[in-house]
């Protein structure tokens, strides 16, 4: 496979993501700027400028008319995919961390990290994605439930259960689940022995995959929590996604870039990881990277993934199709 090499961020990525469709991928990093690029051959399309500070998560809407960004400037800003015009700020007093829109798009929940005295917390929404630009109807400028959660940052925020219920990955190695209408903590579990730095969803939303420091990724049923397989890697795991084709599930990480020297890059594990999602043995990997992974992703139909680095670089990756008729376990 010969990737493509997006280069429109001078920092690290912090997450790469694909729209429904998947042609059509945002990056978002540590340099302000998210950047829209289409998935097929990378050509970037245009960059959404007005953050102050790093843009942690984005969410993209069903339609792909509308782009959500959450940053550590403490504003989550809903933008005009298309044309990059902000339509909305919502404005709190803490860094803002991981965004989720509802099944229907009527409610966006989004995290804030510990600042000040105040603790991680948790905030719900009500949204009108399809509202005129102006109006002041896109999204309400206060949210309409605000609940605490333990110490620790919530790295990622999710919809199951029809709305009904919320589920939250942390640093200290929780999955949780909330009450989405009261923030009642329903249940929780602490699958990892370190940070869980990425949650990523299956295609029917049943279970998720969970990236984390202590150098595994874990399936993990959304209603028991239950952890369903294990993936070990020896190195930090920073990220991992779920094939939507192939039962194969994709990590990324890598040693700490602050611990690597040049000399030592080759130990450093910068290698998108492939697993097989039932008997979890790893069959392949692809390097290229010059620094840790921070993000992996699925394209939609499960023929090419991108990852992004903390080299500043995106790769986009097409599978060769003797991806599809190999046989590796």
């Amino acid at each position: 496979m010969r990737p493509y090499l997006l280069k429109g961020h001078e920092r690290p990525l912090t997450q790469v993501k694909y729209n429904r469709e998947g042609d059509l991928m945002i990056s978002c990093a540590k340099n302000l700027y998210p950047c829209l690029w289409m998935a097929d051959d990378g050509t970037r399309i245009g960059t959404y400028e007005g953050h102050n500070g790093a843009v942690w998560t984005c969410e993209i809407s069903m339609d792909s008319q509308r782009l959500i960004t959450s940053s550590a400037d403490q504003t989550v800003r809903i933008w005009d995919l298309p044309t990059g015009k902000e339509l909305h700020q919502i404005k709190m007093n803490e860094p803002c961390r991981a965004c989720a829109l509802s099944i229907g798009e009527k409610l966006l929940a989004f995290t804030t990290d510990s600042f000040m005295g105040i603790p991680p917390q948790i905030h719900i929404v009500d949204v009108d994605l399809q509202a005129e630009p102006g109006s002041g109807q896109i999204a309400g400028d206060k949210p309409r439930l605000t609940f605490d959660a333990p110490k620790g940052r919530i790295t990622r925020i999710g919809w199951v259960e029809q709305n009904k219920v919320l589920l939250t990955s942390h640093d200290g190695g929780f999955v949780r689940r909330w009450d989405a209408e009261t923030g009642e903590l329903l249940e929780e579990a602490q699958v990892h022995e370190d940070a869980i730095q990425d949650m990523q969803f299956s295609q029917d939303g049943s279970y998720v995959v969970t990236a984390s420091l202590d150098k595994t990724a874990k399936l993990v049923d959304v209603c028991t929590l239950e952890v369903l397989k294990t993936y070990k890697t020896g190195r930090f795991v920073q990220s991992a996604a779920i094939s939507p084709l192939m039962d194969h599930v994709l990590a990324g990480g890598g040693q700490d870039a602050s611990q690597v020297t040049t000399t030592a890059a080759k130990a450093g594990g910068f290698e998108a990881r492939f697993f097989h999602k039932i008997y979890q043995e790893e069959f392949g990997n692809v390097r290229g990277h010059f620094g840790p992974i921070n993000s992996v992703a699925f394209a939609p139909d499960g023929r090419s993934f991108a990852t992004g680095g903390e080299d500043g670089y995106v790769r986009i990756h097409h599978f060769d199709m003797e991806y599809f008729s190999a046989k590796y376990v």
